[in-house]
């Protein structure tokens, strides 16, 4: 709990699912987070080893964010958390 426990690791996770993302496609996502604690959710992810950060060295920068294998591995626990809420909805 304590790699995926906080209000938006878990939303930048399940976004990834998809594949990967560049920075900005991913952040608008997610309303209601801010660049702040956007830049530093990615960054504890990323040092937990479930996401991978790739920069291409273009101008302007860009930086696309995906899931590591590690990463990954949390597919069905993400799925679940989102079917139970979605079914929550429904009652």
């Amino acid at each position: 709990m304590n790699l995926i426990g906080t209000k938006w690791k878990p939303l930048i996770l399940f976004h990834l699912l998809e594949g990967d993302l560049r920075s900005g496609v991913l952040q608008k996502k997610i309303p209601g987070v801010s660049n702040k604690m956007f830049t530093q959710t990615v960054r504890e992810l990323e040092k937990d080893g479930l996401i991978s950060r790739k920069v291409f060295p273009v101008v302007p920068p860009r930086v696309e964010y995906g899931l590591s294998e590690r990463g990954k591995s949390l597919e069905p626990i993400l799925r679940s958390l989102d079917a139970w809420g979605s079914a929550d909805c429904k009652s």
